[in-house]
């Protein structure tokens, strides 16, 4: 039996993975990640629009700062994100932006002087200030107040992956390339590491660790049409789920992107709308204005998506062979722009649907394209339940996204996740008490549990794993999509049960030990029922619509009795799991709930709501310095890692050092001053 020992074993290789690997490095602990492709080939790259940041230097995002990027992402979680989560992003994500380009992230710049944009479907010339030239510049995105999302014309993630890539390079982290976790290894109560199959060889092996943490991406594998790449199969999730000790948060909460492609589903970045793109009808006319007057097409993404999907149902989708569909229009933002600015979304309908954006409407139709839920973890990034367990990125329900995410929030979590998160490993790893003391028997307990498994799938039975998997996918399309129904739902949970007991038998054509696909297929599978009843039994259950979890049978937001987490659980055999619920403290919340600004104001309060808007209302008639009133009424910034601590800096929010400990703290940790 082969063992791996290191300080900190990362499962995933995009940039939540590597970032959290070079946190734990820079602080002299060993890091070793695991990857199924190379690390710069991971789906972090497929990232186009941006990432948002509250700099605050082109002229549409002037006044911006924390408060308002905390209050967009509130509002789009539809008030389902833990607020102090929020706040610790918001901080970081300003300092996460400085430290990729002193990296070499070639950001878009701000030119001072004229320029034309597009804005409401109408050209207009703004005028970007002196003070701003040469800074990060910022684009629109859905959801927003701000001009807040910091990009690389349209493949922010291809550049943002090769800098933090080559920085893990730099710091001669090991990648064990072609490795797959099949299962952690754990006493119920703390996690030890991995055992890891090799892709190639077959060979298992155990790694040990002190910290393990799964930064393994999302689950958009689960939907027969998405935007995620064929590695993104949730099995980060299952590994987790099947400990029994681990619970996984929010898997209902599943994100439908407006603009992928019809009918392949790529994704079209939101840079695009956030530029000036405009959505059509089969008589190509502009529809989002009739249903959302104020934010039009930018609107958040649940929102968006629905309204398409029901202006279609009108009968204003455009008919074609494959299906109907909606079209986007960006020919009106030129081709000079879009060949600077979104080059990416040239070649994709170049090579994917034989156009030319720049004078041809684009074909999209929502596609499943992000999964909330994850890893439950604490605002340090640990499961509660499972000592030595951490999750960062789409893994992981932090949880800052709730139950819908803002565009530009999710390649900004993956490195400010990577940054907080890597601190707190960091920490666990620095203490004598969580030195790794395990047995070898148990260890190899493991590793042999998990070879039987594969030699029984190796023995075979009667049933086809790659028709289980499109059967499932097929499922989860038609019954637990952008609009779900009780009815639909129990029919999904009743199917995917089913197909959970049929996956015990199921039998192979190939008996290869090493490189064997259907073998990959067969036992991936297994786990990815397993979340896949995971989501639709949690929307069954959740009786009210919240973001992007939307019930035809239920419409209204119920915080009454709603404004909870779900956390699901699961034990051995069983066909479904177990759900709990995490109560969300009103009286603790910063932004108490409210209307979202979409559509009728149609919820049920909770109990506390009003109480607590008193209280906040109470304490702004006092306080009027927004840094003061932010930590009276919810202190964050002592759960931020030290370093992390302090505010930044914007053109007109300039700070003066000064002996105040946040100032002190902002000071130590570098990141005080403009450095872009």
């Amino acid at each position: 039996m082969k063992i791996v020992y290191t300080d900190v074993l990362v499962i995933g290789g995009g940039l939540a993975g590597l970032r959290l690997a070079i946190a734990a490095k820079r602080r002299g602990h060993e890091a070793i990640i695991l990857s199924l492709v190379p690390p710069k080939r991971s789906h972090s790259k497929a990232a186009q629009g941006g990432m948002q940041a509250s700099l605050g230097n082109v002229i549409k995002g002037e006044g911006d700062n924390e408060d308002i990027h905390f209050e967009d992402t509130v509002r789009g979680s539809d008030w389902g994100a833990d607020q102090e989560v929020v706040r610790m992003f918001v901080n970081t994500a300003p300092k996460a932006v400085r430290e990729l380009a002193s990296w070499g992230v070639p950001w878009s710049r701000v030119r001072k002087g004229d320029r034309q944009v597009v804005i409401n479907g109408q050209k207009v010339t703004i005028t970007e200030r002196d003070a701003a030239h040469g800074l990060v510049a910022q684009r629109d995105f859905g959801g927003t107040k701000k001009w807040r999302t910091c990009y690389v014309s349209d493949c922010t993630g291809h550049a943002m992956l090769q800098a933090v890539g080559d920085q893990a390079i730099a710091a001669s982290i090991p990648v064990h390339e072609r490795a797959e976790a099949l299962a952690l290894i754990h006493d119920g109560g703390r996690c030890y590491g991995a055992v890891v199959r090799n892709l190639i060889t077959g060979e298992l092996a155990a790694y040990v660790a002190k910290a393990t943490a799964i930064a393994t991406g999302g689950a958009g594998r689960l939907y027969r049409v998405t935007t995620n790449a064929v590695i993104c199969e949730g099995i980060g999730h299952a590994i987790a789920l099947e400990t029994g000790a681990a619970a996984l948060g929010n898997m209902e909460a599943v994100q439908f992107h407006p603009t992928g492609i019809f009918p392949a589903g790529i994704l079209v970045t939101e840079g695009c709308r956030g530029d000036g793109g405009l959505l059509k009808d089969a008589d190509g006319h502009r529809f989002m204005p009739d249903y959302e007057p104020e934010k039009k097409e930018l609107a958040s993404r649940d929102v968006v998506s629905r309204r398409m999907e029901e202006h279609i149902k009108k009968g204003k989708g455009v008919k074609s062979r494959f299906g109907e569909h909606i079209w986007l229009d960006i020919t009106l933002l030129g081709e000079k722009h879009i060949h600077t600015n979104l080059r990416e979304v040239w070649d994709i309908c170049h090579y994917f649907l034989g156009i030319d954006p720049t004078k041809d409407m684009i074909a999209v139709r929502p596609a499943q394209h992000y999964t909330m839920g994850g890893v439950r973890t604490n605002h340090t990034g640990q499961s509660p339940t499972l000592k030595g367990l951490f999750a960062a990125g789409e893994a992981a329900c932090w949880d800052m996204h709730g139950f819908n995410r803002l565009g530009g929030n999710s390649v900004a979590e993956t490195v400010v996740a990577g940054m907080i998160v890597g601190e707190f490993i960091a920490d666990f790893c620095d203490k004598s008490e969580n030195d790794v003391i395990i047995p070898t028997g148990v260890v190899r307990e493991f590793v042999q549990r998990e070879s039987a498994k594969l030699q029984g799938l190796l023995r075979g039975g009667t049933e086809d794993p790659s028709a289980l998997k499109a059967r499932m996918q097929e499922i989860m399309t038609s019954k637990v999509g952008i609009f779900r129904s009780g009815k639909d739902l129990e029919q999904a949970v009743d199917e995917l049960q089913k197909l959970l007991v049929r996956s015990r038998s199921i039998g192979l054509r190939s008996s290869s030990p090493g490189v064997n696909p259907e073998l990959v297929t067969a036992y991936r599978v297994q786990k990815m029922l397993k979340l896949a009843l995971c989501v639709s039994y949690g929307a069954l259950t959740r009786t009210e619509s919240r973001g992007a979890h939307f019930r035809e049978d239920f419409p209204r937001r119920n915080d009454a009795e709603w404004l909870k987490r779900t956390l699901a659980t699961w034990k051995g055999d069983d066909t479904l799991p177990t759900l709990n619920y995490e109560a969300l403290d009103v009286m603790k919340m910063e932004l108490q709930p409210g209307w979202r600004g979409y559509g009728a104001k149609d919820c049920t309060d909770h109990p506390d709501t009003q109480a607590r808007q008193a209280e906040v209302d109470a304490t702004k008639k006092n306080i009027t310095d927004r840094f003061e009133l932010q930590r009276t009424l919810m202190p964050y910034e002592h759960l931020l890692p030290r370093p992390l601590r302090g505010r930044n800096e914007r053109i007109d929010e300039r700070l003066a050092p000064s002996p105040a400990a946040g100032a002190v703290e902002a000071e130590e940790s570098g990141f005080l001053w403009e450095n872009e």
